[in-house]
């Protein structure tokens, strides 16, 4: 682990590559998993307050579902999530042709909502949980994310560069050029361990 400013970042963030390739996964972090998009007390407010924007971009089923469910639930650690479909779909997707897309995405595309998507979502394959002062940053590895980590080296693209945008709205600008740097000076300083 590195600390940079007051997150510890996995070494992977650095090393590893990745660029998504929908087109290959079809949105698949959208479909499985064992919960749904991790959200933060303040997303909640948010969804909540934009949900009218939101909706016209969802599915029947998803509608639904957040009308009998919610949009929200605890999952097995007692975390805020989004709810999930009968099948293990997250309740905002949508399919546009065989791919798996956001529903508060695309409103935030079309200009009905100020909110982009989860940040959880946003900053995956890393995955941010609060220790305290702390916030670590970690490589989240699943076999569903191959073809992105394969486009990722095919285009020599790390993980922390795909995810710039991201990194930035979680941590901020200053610290994402603080971890940039140290990214560049990676490589000598890990052979002078």
């Amino acid at each position: 682990m590195l600390i940079v400013g007051n997150a510890l970042v996995s070494e992977d963030i650095i090393e590893k590559k990745f660029a998504c390739n929908t087109k290959a996964c079809l949105g698949a972090c959208c479909v499985k998993g064992d919960a749904g998009a991790p959200l933060l007390p303040e997303e909640i407010q948010i969804i909540e307050q934009e949900l009218p924007g939101i909706s016209p971009f969802l599915s029947e089923e998803g509608i639904k579902n957040i009308a009998t469910q919610g949009f929200h639930t605890k999952d097995p650690e007692g975390d805020a999530v989004t709810t999930c479909l009968p099948g293990g779909e997250c309740s905002f997707l949508v399919y546009e042709g065989m791919v798996a897309t956001c529903g508060i995405e695309n409103a935030w595309k079309a200009g009905k909502t100020a909110f982009k998507k989860p940040v959880s979502c946003h900053l995956y394959p890393i995955r941010a949980k609060e220790y305290g002062e702390y916030t670590a940053l970690n490589y989240h590895r699943w076999d569903i994310c191959e073809p992105a980590c394969k486009r990722g080296e095919d285009e020599n693209i790390p993980v922390y560069a795909f995810l710039k945008e991201a990194l930035i709205r979680k941590m901020g600008e200053d610290w994402y050029n603080e971890l940039a740097a140290v990214a560049a000076s990676w490589p000598s300083q890990k052979n002078n361990r």
